[in-house]
């Protein structure tokens, strides 16, 4: 039986902090401001789950696009959003400048510059996406940098564990292109993508009788894309089963898109909104967390201002499934 700390090198980054340890807020301990990048279909959605859901975590939500009647629709029609007689229990959303990005206590990535259009052929829209959104990513990473943000940098777009990896080493890079640790801790940065293929996984396992004890036992693991790990349980692993169960949860974006639409909705809410609130709470989630040098998906929550893993034995058969996807995200990183 294995863990997955047996994944993780013992290591540090170069200005000495512990790779499981950052000086960010600690989560759960008071209601906080957050800023979101890009008010596309998935920022748009996660703005409003956040408006409804995060009263009691969140005291303000930043906005920021490059489309300004976009942003002016939003703070509209977000601040007429609101329960009568009890105007400040959800939270203020104002338009924020670039320049202030990292005013806040958490910062949500949602810009993209590659998403497959509808009835276009890809056999993996997240891979798609990385040459594009990883150029896109480390300038806000350098900005970061320079303003010494001390807060939570979440990254929602795709593919959310390697866009963390180049966020970290973009935050961490001097003028000459040398790593220098002067950026952000690896603590600090969260990709949230795991989420809705938990939710797609559920899914199929109400609807079929042979996958059921996910829905009290299942675990899943790793990126969200073609390495994805789905256990139909912990506690008896059905190897075939659970290979079943991945190819469901992976394809099933695809029977969206099959319909003519972006499968946007599920993983807004899924993996972004839902995750995020879990995270500030303090509360279990899925994310991808630095394990080693690699961002890898696992359930976990943030415990004062470190993260905790969930530490299970795992069955040998699953570990090596999840030992492999390891290796892949480390070569592509």
């Amino acid at each position: 039986m294995r863990t997955l700390l047996d994944l993780a090198q013992k290591s540090k980054n170069l200005n000495g902090q512990s790779m499981w340890s950052s000086p960010f807020i600690k989560a759960g301990k008071e209601r906080l401001s957050v800023h979101i990048l890009a008010m596309g279909d998935v920022g748009s959605t996660v703005l409003l789950a956040l408006k409804m859901l995060g009263g009691d975590v969140i005291r303000r939500i930043g906005i920021c696009d490059l489309n300004e009647k976009q942003l002016s629709r939003l703070e509209i029609e977000m601040n007429q959003v609101a329960y009568p007689w009890d105007y400040d229990r959800l939270p203020e959303v104002e338009i924020v400048q670039q320049k202030d990005l990292f005013t806040c206590d958490v910062f949500v990535f949602c810009a993209t510059k590659g998403i497959a259009a509808v009835g276009e052929k890809v056999e993996d829209v997240r891979m798609a996406q990385y040459e594009a959104n990883r150029g896109l990513i480390s300038i806000y990473g350098q900005m970061a940098r320079k303003v010494g943000f001390k807060g939570f940098f979440a990254v929602v777009s795709d593919p959310v564990d390697l866009l963390c990896q180049a966020a970290y080493k973009s935050s961490n890079m001097d003028a000459e292109g040398r790593f220098d640790g002067k950026g952000l801790c690896p603590n600090q940065i969260q990709g949230y993508g795991l989420g809705v293929m938990n939710a797609r996984a559920a899914y199929y396992a109400k609807r079929d009788p042979r996958f059921v004890q996910f829905l009290t036992e299942g675990r899943v693991f790793g990126p969200h894309g073609r390495d994805l790990i789905v256990a139909d349980s912990i506690n008896n692993y059905n190897e075939d089963l659970s290979l079943e169960l991945t190819d469901l949860t992976v394809t099933a974006n695809l029977k969206v898109r099959e319909l003519g639409y972006k499968p946007y909705i599920a993983p807004a809410l899924s993996s972004a909104a839902i995750s995020l609130l879990l995270t500030i709470r303090g509360e279990y989630h899925y994310s991808a967390v630095p394990l080693g040098d690699v961002w890898f998906g696992c359930k976990n929550r943030m415990k004062e201002s470190e993260i905790e893993l969930e530490i299970l034995e795992l069955p040998d058969p699953l570990f090596e499934r999840i030992k492999r996807a390891y290796r892949n995200l480390g070569e592509l990183a």
